[in-house]
């Protein structure tokens, strides 16, 4: 609460949206209720999970959303509440949204240096498709099986997950993990993977 209300004294609010997890209902319907007193209009949205990875892409998901219902709004994201895992979340999420965040210090609010940068120009369509297939269909416990569901050869598979000294692959960008077993490599989207081809990241 001492960091919400930092922010409130430092920037003008029009209204408030409560991400909270579904565990965190009691906090965030008291939360409302204290706002209340102060005529802040406030929203909760809740999110599914107890896993890192559920927390992640569905806080990825809930800052989406309001960014497309609040459009040419001004929006700031504090991240100086929760925990460890949903700060996180919240400033990437922030970031790659382009949204302006905040963090506080006692009774101070600190802007945090604005990243602006887009995921969708940085990757080419052959690697967009790639990551498409790894999300619609049942695949892949090798690079071979991508090689034949994308139609592409298996050095151009091998060149588009790892990449080279002049470009990223999709591993390099932290949008597949991969794993060796046996002689074979397995494929699979990773949860930042997951989250730009269900366009929970912003495309600017």
């Amino acid at each position: 609460m001492e960091s919400l209300f930092v922010g409130i004294k430092e920037f003008p609010t029009e209204k408030i949206i409560l991400i909270a997890p579904d565990n965190k209902k009691k906090e965030a319907e008291s939360i409302k209720k204290d706002l209340a007193k102060f005529r802040i209009p406030t929203h909760i949205v809740y999110i599914e999970g107890i896993t890192e990875v559920e927390i992640w892409e569905n806080t990825f998901k809930a800052i989406s959303e309001i960014r497309s219902a609040e459009k040419n709004k001004e929006i700031l994201v504090n991240v100086a509440t929760g925990d460890r895992v949903t700060r996180c979340a919240a400033t990437s999420a922030a970031f790659v949204n382009g949204f302006k965040a905040f963090a506080t210090s006692g009774e101070e609010a600190m802007m945090l240096p604005v990243m602006k940068f887009s995921y969708y120009k940085m990757i080419p369509d052959k690697k967009m498709d790639i990551l498409k297939i790894l999300h619609d269909k049942d695949c892949c416990s090798s690079l071979e099986e991508l090689s034949k569901k994308t139609g592409m050869s298996l050095p151009l598979i091998s060149y588009h997950i790892n990449g080279n000294l002049k470009s990223d692959g999709l591993k390099t960008m932290g949008l597949v993990d991969t794993k060796e077993e046996k002689g074979r490599v397995s494929v699979d989207l990773s949860s930042m993977g997951r989250m730009i081809v269900k366009g929970y990241v912003h495309q600017k």
